[in-house]
């Protein structure tokens, strides 16, 4: 392994290791992600013995500074454009009420055997005796040949004792593209309870990482396969099922909603949109009826969905800020592209879908392409061909128009001023009557012809300007 090990960093870890007596490793992600080919700024080093007066001879070396957090015992440094943790060797033991375990210091042994998974339980050895040796002793690199996530100790342990390494176990599985081992598997669905006694923000933080991956499904079908997604996330568990009457059915809207997901990966990394993707039909199971003659509809469910969102951003402890409200007008609108996309696309109906888009009006176009999931290829191909039309149909009117993220030219001081009025229902009533014209196509977004509009429009009303 020494030849993963040139980064001059590592000389100066082991030089410190051997002058101060220490035994000293690197450990975890960084030796998993080596195995991996996967880049990697964070090193974790465990040291047999106080890791933060080890972390302050090494800072003392490089003339850097220190950060050290004396009650969980870890210090870190910045160098170059790596981040170093350090930590003493320990083990622990829990409460059946708490994941915060009662801390010892250990042996290396002791560390490995602490550890979520064999795949992170790899370490090199820095002392330069035996500077570069591997230390397997759970036989994770034949994991990772595997593409497997196992526990080094029975997962009932490993989990009950930190029930957040579930939803670890299932960030891993989503990020790597790995199975997870059947024990493992079986543990999580008899441990998940277990998942109560941790905080929102760490649940909901592994979540937004499982969202991130590649392909989310994958992560998100482990959670619901193994029954925590019913514990932490109920509404989107309760998009799963179809049901059936007078041999009518819907489609199942859990793994709708999963191929919305992973459709809506392959174009962009926002979490955020990603977000929208999840939740575009989350109202389906409360605004789901059987009409007679028809069959299932859900009528309402945008509407109902988006006042769903601040509450199930509250409830995960995501942030109720302008990407709450971006992700919830994702959601009101996410059926209109559609709509147009089935119809005879008009301008008014294209203006009035950048007026109400304004800037989000290219992530609703990828999330509702994303939304086509029809295994009809005809009808595949009908939609996602006029969803172009639409497209371009936005650029014409935008580009014409200019529309999106509008205020009518006549403002509600100008309709004031004009007749002598005091704010109230008329100053609305002409404001709106100019903006549906403007929509309509009637007259032009233009300052002229809005006011000429306007004087007509009062002039029906019994208004006259007051200077003439």
């Amino acid at each position: 392994m020494q030849q993963h090990l040139q980064n001059p960093i590592f000389k100066t870890l082991s030089t410190i290791a051997d002058k101060n007596n220490t035994e000293a490793y690197v450990i975890g992600g960084f030796v998993r992600d080596l195995f991996l080919n996967r880049p990697s700024k964070d090193i974790d080093v465990v040291v047999v013995g106080s890791g933060i007066e080890y972390a302050e001879a090494v800072g003392r070396k490089l003339s850097t500074k220190v950060a050290v957090f004396k009650n969980f015992g870890t210090a870190n440094i910045k160098y170059q454009d790596l981040e170093v943790e350090f930590v003493g060797a320990r083990k622990e033991s829990y409460r059946s009420d708490s994941r915060k375990p009662i801390v010892e210091d250990g042996t290396l042994e002791d560390d490995q055997l602490r550890r979520d998974f064999t795949i992170n339980a790899l370490a090199i050895n820095l002392n330069a005796k035996h500077f570069g040796e591997l230390l397997d002793p759970f036989d994770g690199v034949k994991d990772l040949e595997n593409k497997l996530i196992r526990t080094p100790l029975d997962p009932e342990i490993t989990f009950s004792d930190d029930p957040l390494r579930m939803m670890r176990a299932i960030r891993f599985a989503s990020q790597l593209n790995f199975d997870i081992d059947q024990a493992a598997l079986q543990a999580i669905k008899t441990q998940k309870q277990r998942i109560s006694i941790v905080s929102k923000e760490r649940i909901t933080d592994e979540m937004n990482k499982i969202i991130l991956s590649k392909k989310p499904s994958v992560g998100f079908k482990h959670l619901f396969d193994t029954g925590l997604l019913h514990i932490i996330f109920p509404q989107m568990a309760q998009l799963y099922g179809v049901e059936i009457i007078k041999g009518k059915g819907h489609k199942d809207n859990f793994y709708h909603t999963l191929e919305v997901l992973d459709n809506i990966c392959e174009v962009t990394d926002d979490l955020w949109l990603r977000w929208a993707a999840i939740l575009h039909d989350i109202a389906k199971p409360a605004t789901k009826r059987f009409e007679e003659g028809h069959g299932w509809t859900f009528h309402g469910h945008e509407d109902r969905g988006a006042r769903m969102v601040p509450k199930i951003f509250a409830q995960l402890k995501l942030p109720l800020n302008e990407k709450m409200k971006y992700v919830q007008k994702l959601v009101q609108l996410h059926l209109r592209p559609i709509v147009l996309a089935q119809e005879t696309v008009t301008d008014s109906a294209v203006r009035r879908l950048l007026f109400d888009a304004g800037e989000e009006i290219e992530s609703l176009m990828l999330l509702c392409n994303a939304d086509v999931t029809t295994k009809n290829e005809y009808k595949k191909t009908k939609y996602r061909n006029n969803f172009e039309l639409v497209k371009q149909k936005l650029k014409d009117v935008e580009e014409r128009d200019k529309i999106r993220n509008w205020q009518p030219p006549i403002t509600g001081n100008d309709i004031m001023e004009t007749f002598g009025l005091e704010a109230g229902k008329e100053v609305g009533m002409i404001k709106n009557a100019i903006r549906e014209a403007i929509l309509e196509g009637e007259i032009k977004n233009d300052y002229q012809e809005a006011y000429d509009f306007m004087l007509h429009q009062a002039k029906q009303m019994g208004l006259n300007p007051v200077n003439k």
